[in-house]
């Protein structure tokens, strides 16, 4: 089954120097039937004006999820951690035992815009920690038509079949995040392993999804979940299309 989530249907926030979207119940947003799909727990889609710090703030046990989608994004946390990243490029911050963390807009000039995912780890009190990866022009072109595997579990917490691919960033649960860019009609397929499902997101252009007799189209900022399916086909819709797929298992399954 797939279900859409159009525009329409997310939660919208402005705070003056931030807005955003968010797909799941959070901070002053609160929908109990809207808490969470499988271990991905958060799924905002931020955008912060020129110069602006979302200031220091703690989290604990949750690992946080970085994806740069437009501007320069810079990170700063309470272990003197930082850095600046691409649009492309990942984070993952461990917030297990408890961290103080804060995302900025590295430019004074350009806005910037980054989707925030908070999986839920299989262990609490981990110790905190960060690892990214920064994109390069090798990466961009094994995304190219594909839908590669940007963040796997961690060794000791994937399942059988759980995707690896060395050198990429891990995360301390049995779930992973997907990253392609497909041309316009450019055809992937992604099959789930048993008892898993996806959410699936536009970063920028169109995708068609297709399941069988079934089909739906998603645009910029739109997402879809994803349940009860053997493999689903992402069509290229709308000129070079970003996508990101987070897989998680269901605990419906």
């Amino acid at each position: 089954m797939i279900t859409l989530r159009p525009l329409e249907t997310l939660h919208h926030t402005e705070g003056g120097w931030f807005s955003a979207n968010w797909h799941f119940s959070f901070d002053h947003y609160i929908d109990p039937t809207n808490t969470q799909f499988g271990d991905l727990r958060v799924f905002n889609d931020d955008r912060l004006i020129p110069g602006a710090v979302w200031p220091m703030h703690p989290h604990r046990d949750i690992e946080g999820i970085t994806y740069v989608a437009e501007g320069t994004f810079k990170h700063a946390d309470s272990m003197g951690n930082g850095g600046i990243l691409m649009p492309g490029s990942i984070q993952r911050a461990t917030l297990g035992s408890g961290m103080q963390h804060s995302e900025q807009n590295g430019s004074k000039d350009a806005p910037m815009r980054f989707i925030q995912m908070w999986i839920l780890p299989s262990e609490r009190g981990l110790p905190p920690s960060v690892s990214q990866r920064e994109i390069d022009r090798d990466e961009w072109e094994r995304r190219r038509n594909a839908l590669v595997p940007v963040v796997v579990p961690a060794p000791g917490f994937g399942g059988p079949g759980a995707p690896k691919a060395e050198g990429q960033v891990t995360v301390h649960q049995d779930a992973a995040l997907y990253a392609g860019a497909l041309e316009e009609g450019a055809q992937v397929t992604h099959r789930f392993r048993p008892g898993f499902g996806g959410y699936a997101f536009v970063v920028h252009g169109a995708v068609e999804l297709r399941s069988g007799p079934e089909s739906g189209e998603l645009k910029e900022g739109e997402a879809a979940k994803i349940v009860d399916e053997r493999a689903v086909a992402f069509v290229g819709a709308g000129g070079l299309s970003e996508i990101l797929m987070v897989e998680t298992r269901l605990r419906s399954a």
